[in-house]
Protein backbone atom coordinates (compact mmCIF):
# COMPACT_ATOMS: atom_id res chain seq x y z
CA UNK A 1 0.00 0.00 0.00
CA UNK A 2 1.00 3.54 -0.89
CA UNK A 3 0.46 6.48 1.43
CA UNK A 4 0.68 10.23 1.30
CA UNK A 5 0.20 12.49 3.95
CA UNK A 6 -0.77 16.01 3.66
CA UNK A 7 -2.09 18.88 5.79
CA UNK A 8 0.84 19.75 7.77
CA UNK A 9 1.69 23.71 7.86
CA UNK A 10 2.28 26.19 10.57
CA UNK A 11 -0.03 27.28 13.58
CA UNK A 12 0.13 29.25 16.93
CA UNK A 13 0.12 27.66 19.72
CA UNK A 14 -3.46 26.52 20.87
CA UNK A 15 -4.96 26.50 17.37
CA UNK A 16 -5.84 23.35 15.18
CA UNK A 17 -4.43 20.84 12.50
CA UNK A 18 -6.33 18.56 10.31
CA UNK A 19 -3.67 15.78 8.57
CA UNK A 20 -4.94 13.52 5.81
CA UNK A 21 -3.72 10.36 4.77
CA UNK A 22 -4.66 8.92 1.19
CA UNK A 23 -4.01 5.18 0.95
CA UNK A 24 -3.68 3.49 -2.14
CA UNK A 25 -2.16 0.00 -4.33
CA UNK A 26 -4.35 -2.01 -1.56
CA UNK A 27 -7.50 -2.59 0.08
CA UNK A 28 -7.52 0.36 2.96
CA UNK A 29 -10.09 -1.46 5.32
CA UNK A 30 -7.17 -4.59 5.61
CA UNK A 31 -4.98 -2.50 7.29
CA UNK A 32 -4.35 -0.33 10.95
CA UNK A 33 -3.29 2.58 10.19
CA UNK A 34 -1.86 5.09 12.31
CA UNK A 35 0.54 7.96 12.98
CA UNK A 36 3.38 8.75 14.64
CA UNK A 37 5.70 11.50 14.91
CA UNK A 38 9.95 12.97 15.15
CA UNK A 39 10.99 15.79 16.34
CA UNK A 40 14.32 17.11 15.54
CA UNK A 41 17.03 15.21 17.19
CA UNK A 42 14.16 13.20 18.74
CA UNK A 43 13.41 9.56 18.14
CA UNK A 44 10.51 8.48 16.59
CA UNK A 45 7.30 8.73 18.47
CA UNK A 46 4.12 7.02 18.67
CA UNK A 47 0.79 9.37 18.06
CA UNK A 48 -2.51 7.43 17.70
CA UNK A 49 -3.60 4.24 16.11
CA UNK A 50 -7.11 2.76 15.25
CA UNK A 51 -7.89 -1.11 13.90
CA UNK A 52 -8.94 -2.08 10.79
CA UNK A 53 -12.78 -1.51 11.32
CA UNK A 54 -12.27 1.79 12.68
CA UNK A 55 -13.30 0.84 15.95
CA UNK A 56 -11.39 2.23 19.55
CA UNK A 57 -8.46 4.13 18.78
CA UNK A 58 -5.80 4.13 20.81
CA UNK A 59 -3.77 7.72 21.95
CA UNK A 60 0.02 8.40 23.03
CA UNK A 61 -0.70 10.00 27.03
CA UNK A 62 0.84 13.34 25.09
CA UNK A 63 -1.83 13.77 22.74
CA UNK A 64 -5.03 11.80 24.57
CA UNK A 65 -8.08 14.67 24.85
CA UNK A 66 -6.60 16.84 22.16
CA UNK A 67 -5.86 14.64 18.94
CA UNK A 68 -8.56 12.45 17.29
CA UNK A 69 -7.86 9.39 15.07
CA UNK A 70 -10.60 8.09 12.51
CA UNK A 71 -10.97 6.47 9.06
CA UNK A 72 -13.09 6.77 6.17
CA UNK A 73 -12.34 3.27 4.62
CA UNK A 74 -14.67 4.01 1.72
CA UNK A 75 -12.63 6.85 0.31
CA UNK A 76 -9.06 5.19 1.68
CA UNK A 77 -8.18 8.48 3.89
CA UNK A 78 -7.08 8.22 7.20
CA UNK A 79 -6.91 12.14 8.97
CA UNK A 80 -5.39 12.87 12.47
CA UNK A 81 -7.75 16.26 14.26
CA UNK A 82 -5.37 18.09 16.08
CA UNK A 83 -6.25 20.96 18.39
CA UNK A 84 -5.13 22.53 21.12
CA UNK A 85 -1.35 22.45 19.56
CA UNK A 86 1.68 22.69 21.96
CA UNK A 87 4.82 23.61 20.44
CA UNK A 88 5.92 20.47 21.19
CA UNK A 89 3.87 19.00 19.30
CA UNK A 90 6.27 20.81 16.36
CA UNK A 91 7.31 17.56 14.43
CA UNK A 92 7.16 15.81 11.01
CA UNK A 93 4.58 13.23 11.21
CA UNK A 94 3.98 9.88 9.36
CA UNK A 95 1.43 7.78 8.55
CA UNK A 96 1.88 4.12 8.42
CA UNK A 97 0.08 0.88 7.97
CA UNK A 98 -0.03 -2.50 8.39
CA UNK A 99 -2.25 -5.93 8.53
CA UNK A 100 -1.19 -6.79 11.98
CA UNK A 101 -2.29 -3.71 14.57
CA UNK A 102 0.07 -2.76 17.04
CA UNK A 103 -0.09 -1.00 20.06
CA UNK A 104 2.34 1.80 21.63
CA UNK A 105 4.03 -1.14 23.99
CA UNK A 106 4.82 -2.90 21.18
CA UNK A 107 6.00 -0.34 19.00
CA UNK A 108 7.97 0.80 21.38
CA UNK A 109 9.54 -2.77 22.54
CA UNK A 110 10.53 -3.23 18.79
CA UNK A 111 7.85 -5.94 18.40
CA UNK A 112 5.77 -4.13 15.74
CA UNK A 113 6.87 -1.95 13.50
CA UNK A 114 4.61 -0.83 10.73
CA UNK A 115 5.27 -2.22 7.10
CA UNK A 116 4.41 0.59 5.35
CA UNK A 117 5.35 4.35 5.61
CA UNK A 118 3.49 7.94 4.09
CA UNK A 119 6.27 10.44 3.56
CA UNK A 120 6.20 13.08 6.30
CA UNK A 121 4.29 16.22 6.76
CA UNK A 122 5.80 18.60 8.86
CA UNK A 123 3.94 20.36 11.41
CA UNK A 124 5.02 23.96 13.14
CA UNK A 125 3.49 24.95 16.17
CA UNK A 126 4.81 28.88 17.61
CA UNK A 127 4.33 29.55 20.87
Amino acid sequence: VQLQASGGGLVQAGGSLRLSCTASGRTFSSFSVGWFRQAPGKEREFVAVIPRSGGTASYADSVTGRFTISRDNAKNILTLQMNSLKPDDTALYYCAADNIYWSSAQYYSGRRIPRYWGQGTLVTVSS
